[in-house]
């Protein structure tokens, strides 16, 4: 799963949840049921945790292209500077 793929997966699964939640609630009140309301909202939870957990191809539209093995001895990494500032202790 790319970077947009898991943008996307989160976008999803925020969404169906607030739905399901609108829907179960709005459900629940007009029959008066919890038990209900408690059974759509579950089903929703498995609805969605079934469209956003796996890794599907459409969350891989945009795959990272990573660096040849080739080119890695070419492009050494990059050190972390230095600071030459000492912390100046009271004595």
């Amino acid at each position: 799963m790319d970077w947009q793929g898991q943008k996307l997966a989160e976008q999803l699964m925020q969404i169906m949840l607030l739905v399901f939640g609108v829907v179960a609630f709005a459900a629940g009140f007009i029959l008066g049921s919890f038990q209900t309301m408690m059974i759509i909202y579950a089903g929703g939870v498995v609805l969605t945790t079934l469209v956003t957990v796996p890794n599907w191809p459409f969350f891989n539209c945009h795959p990272l292209k990573w660096l040849d093995p080739s080119e890695v001895e070419k492009h050494p990494k990059p050190q972390p500077a230095v600071s030459a500032k000492k912390k100046l202790s009271k004595k």
